[in-house]
């Protein structure tokens, strides 16, 4: 006799059930790692032929931003790289992340003419079935992406089996995600000073020697720039550590707003930032030292009602590639304190002097 819980064209015999669990427990034991280029070739190339879809897209969702980011997919054509959760009317997928459950589309023309919604369906004509599958991707709660999957390998509608199995793989899939993220935010974390969002002392030490080796290898020179806070040590007695770390924050964002984005700006210590400046002459470096004295004291913070003068002392230098790292912020420090000694909030050049 039929069972009629099954829906026609959805039926599983034992062995097809033993099959597909036997299929899913390698994939689990693959998605769990640090690699998002393996995470997104299991969602693109395994998952797909364990539950029969033919195209299969996986979006990564920046939660500052709102924005789900395409990260893989195997579509023929053109879709979307981004996609706004503000959006409105919403797509399907945008529906299913706000809601975070999982939506099964027996079809999508029905379930537009259902909803009254007017969804955005900008490339529905390029899928040769009206079913699919939108997955959003949880961890611990909260969504971090969506796996999209359409057109059944046998023309057919997706249906409590392949749900079931997605069901699964969307905690699976959004764990491992998860953990990406939240070990590149560690990383991050290690490499970054916590007051200003530079790079910290070892980062710079680790960048500055990687930068040397480049100019070894390819030649080229190398800028530097230190940069000393001026007067530091009497904000914060006259006006308390946290008036010093306002001037901290803020001078580190005049100097950011002052150099490129493949330049790297570190606080290398309690009052002083560093600056690799890779492939740039010293004439140009000096241009930029000069910016970042100009833009720190160009105005002053306030603090309890009280207006604080900010102003920088710097040195800079050039250097090659069979320098190390030591001389290189040793001879750009001396610059630095020169610069100090000389009456505070003015440039520096360190010159290499000609051996005798």
């Amino acid at each position: 006799m039929e069972n009629e819980s099954v829906k026609p064209g959805h039926s599983l015999s034992c062995a097809g059930d033993i099959c597909r669990l036997e299929s899913i427990t390698p994939l689990a034991r693959r998605l769990n790692c640090l690699d998002m280029h393996k995470i997104a070739n299991i969602c693109i190339e395994d998952i797909p032929h364990l539950i029969g879809a033919k195209l299969v897209s996986l979006y990564v969702l920046d939660e500052s931003s709102d924005i789900l980011h395409l990260e893989k997919h195997n579509h023929p054509f053109l879709i979307n790289n981004i996609v706004s959760l503000n959006q409105n009317p919403p797509s399907p997928m945008v529906a299913a992340v706000r809601s975070k459950d999982l939506i099964l589309v027996s079809n999508m023309d029905s379930l537009q003419k259902n909803s009254g919604m007017g969804f955005q369906r900008p490339f529905s004509d390029n899928y040769e079935t009206k079913s699919c599958i939108i997955a959003p991707l949880i961890c611990q709660s909260r969504v971090v992406g969506v796996l999209n999957l359409t057109d059944r390998v046998d023309g057919g509608e997706f249906g409590a089996p392949e749900v079931s199995v997605m069901e699964l793989f969307r905690q699976l899939v959004g764990a491992s995600i998860g953990n990406v993220e939240l070990f590149e935010k560690t990383q991050k974390q290690a490499q970054t000073d916590g007051l200003t969002g530079m790079s910290n002392h070892r980062t710079f030490y680790e960048t500055l020697e990687a930068e040397l080796r480049r100019s070894q290898r390819y030649g080229g020179q190398l800028s530097i720039i230190m940069a000393d806070i001026d007067n530091l040590k009497p904000i914060n007695d006259n006006f308390g550590h946290r008036a010093g770390d306002l001037a901290i924050r803020q001078i580190s964002r005049r100097i950011r707003a002052c150099i490129r984005q493949i330049d790297i700006a570190a606080r290398y210590g309690g009052d002083e930032f560093a600056i690799i400046l890779p492939n740039t002459a010293l004439e140009d470096a000096i241009g930029v030292a000069e910016r970042m004295v100009k833009m720190v004291s160009s105005s002053p913070i306030t603090w309890d009602h009280n207006k604080i003068d900010l102003s920088v002392s710097v040195g800079v230098g050039q250097y090659g590639g069979d320098c190390c790292p030591g001389e290189v912020t040793k001879a750009t420090d001396e610059a630095m304190y020169e610069a100090k000694q000389g009456g505070k909030n003015r440039v520096v050049v360190f010159e290499q002097k000609d051996p005798v």
